[in-house]
């Protein structure tokens, strides 16, 4: 595997230094490993390059320098780094828009109309299409493999925060929020109570002595 190659329309930073909050996060993360293990902390600190990346320069993403920083704090080859931040699709390879849209195209959400909150991600955000950014730096657009949140399907990731019971209408609304600065609440846009039907509980709704 080589090294990531450097997408075109933007530059790789010539540098990368975790700032003091990254510090104070890697000295936590690196404390929960033993000695001799501390390799396994590559994904967090990972993580943990992203996020200076998103409060730096406004776009969460893992530059190679980063992916550099992270192997000389963990003392392992670089080359081990590329190969987990480009193995995960959580770990952004180049810039991205200031929101992240991440939309579960897996058979469940597929099945309960995935379909259109793509198409609504591209009519409200303006986003061409999966991979893709619009044209005023706002969204980014990217299909992802399941969620987890099967049964209030479909899903759609804005960050780290879950939306779920998504449809066409929803998605516009919640994308026009996002324009406006607001950041609507995540998950269940039609007041689901965690993953009880639609409705309300069905079960357990009487249970004696309570």
């Amino acid at each position: 595997m080589s090294v990531p190659a450097t997408p075109e329309g933007f530059e790789q930073p010539e540098s990368f230094a975790f700032d003091a909050d990254s510090q104070a996060a890697i000295e936590t993360i690196v404390k929960r490993y033993p000695p001799g293990k501390q390799a396994s902390a590559v994904i967090p600190l990972l993580y943990v390059v992203q996020r200076q990346m998103k409060r730096q320069t406004g776009s969460a993403w893992v530059p190679n320098k980063g992916m550099d920083a992270v192997a000389e704090r963990l003392g392992m080859p670089p080359i081990r780094v590329y190969e987990v931040a480009t193995f995960y699709f959580m770990f952004n390879m180049k810039p991205i828009g200031k929101f992240h849209l991440q939309v579960c195209g897996t058979t469940p959400c597929w099945l309960r109309g995935s379909d259109d909150v793509t198409r609504a991600c591209k009519d409200a955000g303006h986003v061409p299409g999966f991979g893709q950014t619009s044209a005023d730096g706002l969204f980014t657009m990217t299909e992802v493999e399941c969620l987890g949140g099967c049964v209030n399907a479909p899903i759609l990731q804005v960050d780290d925060d879950y939306y779920e019971d998504m449809d066409y209408e929803s998605t516009v609304k919640l994308i026009e929020a996002l324009k406006r600065g607001e950041r609507p609440a995540p998950g269940s846009v039609i007041g689901r109570q965690a993953s009880a039907p639609v409705g309300g509980p069905l079960a357990l709704t009487d249970v004696p002595g309570e």
